[in-house]
């Protein structure tokens, strides 16, 4: 029988186990680990970093490296076992049968090769189809991939591409030889949620076109929701559950999928009156697994002596759609219990205007030519006139997609930066001309920031508690060093750190308790803004809701204003009072995060609020999909900045959009919006996302 005979699953995977092994010791990744995919359908696998997924995947490809190998069980495809495989044959599936596309899309091409010849060379080294062929296939899954004027894309080099215009040429590159099977390794962590949203929609309609069955590797749960048929939820190297999407959304039967779920700002999450629930504990490493449960440490459901006595298998539940569990108390828990209400809190007043932003421009002025400098120069307009305020204990939210301004403003107001033309008061003081290497201490410790990725931000020489120490010095804090050190002590209080991890080396700390470590530097000088940079984009999802969680207690108790810069409009709805939404350095949308999330809204952050996956599937949402990339800065579109992309242009008479700046009109109280669009046509918005009728 010859595989394009085959009518069996196109994956199976049987009990497999997979270790590395290093000089000390044998570190178990995967255990016991079976699913199958069966023709055409989309497999999600979802769980935290270390859980082994990525694992997985690499063991499907049958590329472990020199330390990772198979220990038991197999990895059957098509019903042909790939752990016994010869290489030659490993090669010729690899590629053409099995493709994988990784997260970042630039480790995948070649930058010294035009995108045309890398397509081309799929089919031509696979199938050995001559060159004439190859590109007139390239072409045709180029245009697939809905990329604007194919001939030139196949004709640029990588770096003439944008991140999503790359990663849809990664995934033309799969599909040229169409595979049976397609592995999506996180394939949209690094590109904006607009982009997210079309490639996602992209790939759903490839599989169906080419009847490919798929792998998606995600911790989105919202994602795995819109582009997947089944799930396989995955805790420290195990398979814990596994179902069809509406049994594991609807009916999970495992402590740790319920645990997930109620770390995850759903709608209707509120910070004060219904706080998200942080999973307990930590993820154990490898070698630490508890005997057992490996979940049982951080189960609210655990019992000694039943959870910890034996290795548990999974098993199956009943009546559901091939619905299995790795617990033994599934049948006795009582799924449908009401959480058990976390500490909740009084809303916070916002008091006195702290920051205050009047038509603030930054420009920068490049060569035309960079590589060779040359006279002309050209402008890049990176913030155009942004207008707003902040006031003490108020979280605003910054939103937008990549390159729309957001971490210039920050980088202006922190003072790496000066400002073009505008004001910066910081009460009251002018500060946006002063550089922070001019600012005085004062200045420097009232405005701080928490970056995006922990990893960069801390000196891997240092010990924690030094680090924080070299803060208090900075900032002046504490006659001598014994008072430094005892208010280094209280900040790893504050960030709810033990004191013992002032003597460690920020390699012994995971990414939650550097981001920790991130923000009690932060408030070290006792901060009166606090710009949070995408702090949590960087960690899992269990951890993301103790930090955000963390970063809101410390703020209520500090009476800190805290600038939240996300593309995460989940988590922006949970935690912020206002929402500022920017695009291509304008201010587009202003206002109370409520008013900002029901209609009327600007016809971009209509766009945003569509792109958004949500893990909850009794959300109806409007489906939009913007066309197009974001314009230059560089070369900005005449009048609105948004007609370029906008689905509402052609209800504006007079083509304004293509001329006029529009006007920033109050809607109501401090809700306003930037655009051209009648108040008639505002107000016929339809919300973008309803809670289905039971």
């Amino acid at each position: 029988m010859t595989t394009s005979d085959y009518d069996g699953p196109i994956l199976e995977i049987e009990n497999l186990s997979i270790s590395f092994f290093t000089r000390l010791r044998e570190i178990p990744a995967v255990m016991d680990f079976s699913c199958t995919v069966q023709p055409g359908e989309a497999m999600g696998l979802v769980g935290e970093s270390g859980c082994g997924k990525s694992t997985v995947a690499l063991g499907i490809m049958q590329d472990l490296g020199v330390n990772g190998r198979i220990v038991g069980g197999s990895i059957k495809f098509k019903g042909r076992n790939l752990n016994e495989m010869s290489a030659e044959e490993l090669r010729d599936i690899r590629g053409s049968e099995i493709a994988m596309i990784y997260q970042e899309p630039m480790a995948s091409l070649n930058p010294a090769m035009k995108i045309g010849k890398q397509l081309m060379e799929v089919p031509m080294i696979h199938e050995g189809v001559d060159e004439g062929e190859a590109r007139a296939r390239a072409l045709e899954v180029v245009t697939d991939v809905r990329l604007p004027d194919p001939e030139r894309m196949l004709n640029s080099y990588p770096h003439q591409l944008s991140g999503g215009q790359q990663q849809r040429i990664v995934i033309a590159m799969a599909l040229m030889s169409k595979p049976s099977l397609l592995i999506l390794d996180e394939p949209t962590t690094a590109l904006d949620v607009t982009v997210e949203a079309a490639v996602v929609d992209l790939v759903k309609d490839l599989g169906k076109k080419y009847g490919t069955s798929m792998l998606f590797i995600s911790h989105n749960l919202g994602l795995v929701l819109e582009t997947c048929d089944r799930l396989c939820v995955m805790y420290s190297g195990e398979a814990v559950e596994t179902g069809s999407i509406e049994d594991v959304f609807d009916k999970m039967r495992h402590p740790y999928t319920q645990a997930l779920f109620r770390s995850i700002p759903l709608p209707g999450a509120d910070k004060n009156a219904r706080p998200l629930v942080a999973i307990p504990g930590n993820f154990p490493l490898p070698h630490e697994r508890p005997s057992g449960c490996n979940f049982g440490p951080r189960c609210d459901y655990f019992e000694v002596g039943r959870c910890d006595a034996q290795d548990i298998r999974m098993a199956e539940v009943t009546g559901n759609d091939r619905h299995a569990s790795r617990c033994l108390k599934f049948a006795e828990i009582d799924w449908d219990a009401p959480i058990v209400a976390a500490d909740t809190t009084e809303k916070t007043t916002p008091g006195d205007v702290v920051l205050k932003i009047d038509g603030l421009k930054k420009y920068y002025e490049v060569a035309a030519n960079a590589l060779f400098g040359g006279r002309n120069k050209k402008v890049v307009k990176a913030n155009e006139s942004l207008s707003f305020e902040a006031r003490e204990s108020e979280t605003l939210a910054i939103v937008g997609e990549s390159g729309c301004g957001k971490s210039t403003f920050a980088k202006v107001l922190m003072g790496l930066e000066t400002a073009t033309d505008g004001q910066i008061l910081l009460d009251n003081n002018s500060i946006e001309g002063v550089p922070i290497e001019a600012r005085d201490t004062k200045t420097v410790s009232n405005v701080q920031m928490v970056f995006q990725n922990p990893f960069d931000t801390l000196n891997p020489s240092m010990t924690v508690g030094r680090q924080i120490i070299r803060a208090l010095e900075v900032f002046g804090i504490g006659d001598t060093e014994a008072d430094r050190e005892t208010r280094m002590l209280e900040l790893l209080d504050l960030v709810k750190l033990p004191r013992e991890f002032a003597g460690r080396m920020p390699r012994q700390l995971s990414g939650g308790q550097k981001q920790r470590v991130g923000i009690a530097r932060a408030f070290a000088g006792g901060a009166r803004i606090v710009v949070a940079d995408e702090p949590v984009s960087a960690l899992d999802v269990s951890v993301q809701a103790a930090v955000t969680d963390l970063l809101m207690e410390i703020q209520r108790n500090e009476k800190t204003t805290l600038l939240f810069i996300s593309h995460d409009l989940s988590i922006v709805r949970y935690l912020s009072d206002r929402v500022m939404v920017m695009y291509l350095g304008h201010v587009v949308e202003i206002g109370d995060t409520d008013d900002v999330f029901a209609p009327p809204y600007h016809p971009y952050t209509e766009a945003l609020l569509s792109a958004v996956p949500i893990a909850d599937t009794s959300i109806e949402k409007k489906h939009i999909v913007l066309e197009g990339d974001i314009p230059s800065a560089m070369n900005p579109p005449p009048g609105c900045p948004f007609q370029t992309r906008c689905g509402w242009k052609d209800k504006v008479p007079g083509g304004l959009c293509d001329t006029d700046v529009p006007p920033m009109r109050s809607i109501q109280g401090g809700h306003q919006i930037k655009c051209h669009l009648s108040e008639d046509m505002l107000a016929s918005m339809e919300p973008v996302i309803k809670i289905a009728a039971e």
